[in-house]
């Protein structure tokens, strides 16, 4: 936790400390976030189910506007429910070269394995322990007079080191331009006779031989922004979606009524409901006899 909180300090890192919280009141990183300025929070699980708790912990961290949470020294197990409320955005750093001596005691096994390396990975958290995709990696040499504990120190220089670095890259993947249009082009190939070409410059989407229902506009005209454009009713959507939420929402230039653009690069985006968007686009443009036969295969 301490090393994170140093590596925010950076004018460069793309992350900020918003809150270290613990189920442990007594905890010295508390204090130590408290010196540094940082707000903690804590919440004894004593008397408590795991999923109470848990529950807890969310709300705490929902409160400080949390985009992601690094697990540091963290030791529970958390509930299915809280891991995904926070899937894709919540990651572990563990002592070991994962998917080797997941758990406990990871240096006395590679040790007793008579392995070459140890060293620790950093991986999303999924409910299964230990077991989420691996981001990063570093190897730590055994040498021969190694014991368990020459080891783990060895190993925890090389986690310091390794997981403000990844926890920087993931953070700032999901703000690439690159990583973000891929998103799209996931959801909108998923659609029913879906291809992707290039319109007036931008990446579109369209029906097979039919008209397009989506278009990624990427500082279109030097305006800056990263958006999707896809169709609405007309006039009185597009004024009603603006008045809602005129950060994300605007009028796309030469678009007219029929189109609304949503900002993809704000850093906080519902990828389910970017989903629904495009899949209601979609059916905006799509033949009825295509809509018919897709109608049909679903009763079955």
């Amino acid at each position: 936790m301490a090393a994170l909180l140093y590596a925010a300090k950076a004018a460069d890192c793309p992350f900020e400390i918003v809150l270290v919280a613990s189920n442990n009141p007594d905890a010295v990183g508390l204090k130590l976030a408290e010196a540094e300025g940082i707000p903690t929070f804590s919440h004894p699980h004593k008397g408590l189910s795991r999923e109470a708790h848990d529950s807890i912990m969310h709300d705490a961290l929902v409160a400080a506007k949390t985009e992601f949470v690094a697990l540091a020294g963290y030791m529970r197990i958390l509930s299915p429910e809280f891991v995904s409320k926070w899937e894709g955005r919540m990651l572990n750093i563990h002592p070991s070269l994962l998917p080797m001596y997941k758990g406990l005691h990871t240096h006395e096994r590679a040790i007793e394995a008579g392995d070459s390396y140890g060293g620790c990975s950093v991986h999303l958290v999924t409910a299964e322990l230990d077991d989420g995709p691996i981001l990063g990696q570093t190897p730590v040499a055994i040498l021969p007079s190694d014991n368990a504990d020459s080891l783990a120190a060895r190993v925890l220089i090389a986690e310091h080191q390794l997981y403000s670095r990844t926890l920087a890259d993931y953070v700032m993947r999901e703000r690439t331009p690159e990583w973000l249009i891929e998103q799209v082009r996931i959801r909108a190939i998923a659609q029913t006779e879906a291809e992707e070409t290039v319109s007036h410059g931008m990446p579109c989407f369209g029906i097979i031989g039919g008209k397009k229902f989506a278009y990624v506009s990427r500082d279109h005209h030097g305006d800056g922004k990263l958006s999707l454009l896809v169709k609405i009713s007309g006039a009185e959507e597009q004024a009603m979606l603006i008045e809602q939420d005129e950060d994300r929402y605007y009028r796309p230039a030469y678009f007219g009524d029929g189109w609304i653009a949503i900002r993809l690069d704000l850093g906080d985006n519902d990828w389910d409901h970017i989903g629904e968007w495009l899949a209601k686009s979609w059916l905006a443009v799509a033949p009825k006899k295509l809509v018919k036969l897709l109608e049909i295969a679903n009763e079955f």
